[in-house]
């Protein structure tokens, strides 16, 4: 049996090792990356988006999140119309980050070869934060099942990231 002494001596090696193994398991759950995540639970997120939301992107998109009309076929000068946020669209289909990189990337990293868009990047006009709460905004309005559908995308990517 180790002395008071010895006991004494070994408490700070284990509390180390407790503290390392307890870290470790926090970054490995954690997501990854420091910025903002959309919540749409967040209220005052959700308010701060939908009014940026409503300066920045409904003239395209729509006051209601609609999308412009024949948002799935070409315009004459064939770009693509401004697709809807809502249910009907398709935005629930990507993860936060991806959307989260659209807005402040623009579309063209992720769209084929020759596609043209009017959406801007805002990543001058738009801090992360603000980003975030526009994204937090949309998602606010899905129902139960888009909103589910797209935590379990972004979940997944998340994982495929790590």
């Amino acid at each position: 049996m180790p002395s008071r002494q010895e006991s004494g001596r070994a408490w700070p090696v284990i509390a180390l090792a407790a503290a390392g193994i307890a870290g470790l398991v926090a970054w490995s759950v954690w997501p990854s990356g420091s910025v903002p995540l959309a919540n749409p639970d967040d209220l005052r997120q959700v308010a701060l988006g939908r009014a940026i939301y409503q300066d920045r992107c409904a003239s395209c998109h729509g006051a209601n999140l609609e999308g412009q009309p024949n948002w799935q076929g070409r315009e004459p000068n064939g770009r693509m119309p401004a697709p809807p946020h809502d249910a009907s669209g398709h935005t629930w289909h990507h993860s936060d980050d991806q959307l989260f990189e659209i807005v402040k990337y623009g579309i063209e990293r992720f769209a084929p070869p020759g596609y043209e868009s009017d959406m801007p990047a805002f990543d001058s006009m738009l801090r992360d934060e603000e980003s975030w709460a526009v994204l937090a905004y949309i998602k606010s309005t899905w129902p139960e099942r888009e909103r589910t559908f797209q935590e379990r995308v972004t979940r997944t990517a998340r994982e495929a990231e790590q």
